[in-house]
């Protein structure tokens, strides 16, 4: 399970860095506020299901390869 956490932790935040976003601009699409969004890329706090599912849309991968389940990109709606 340590496995899964480290994978999907280290792709939110490459994904947002990639995307040229803060914190603050994924936490705000959240819904959350930006400590609780920190706390998500620490691993301090598990990712809701509901914020994977939005970061999903926000990113266009499928949740599988935030998950580290597949290494390639997949749009989320394939």
């Amino acid at each position: 399970m340590k496995q899964l956490n480290a994978e999907y932790i280290k792709k939110i935040r490459d994904l947002r860095e990639d995307n040229d976003l803060t914190q603050e601009d994924v936490a705000r699409y959240l819904g959350t506020s930006q400590t609780m969004y920190a706390r998500y890329e620490r691993g301090a706090n598990e990712l809701p299901v509901r914020h994977l599912i939005k970061l999903c849309r926000l990113y266009g991968v499928s949740a599988d390869y935030i998950l580290g389940l597949v290494k390639k990109e997949t749009p989320a709606d394939e």
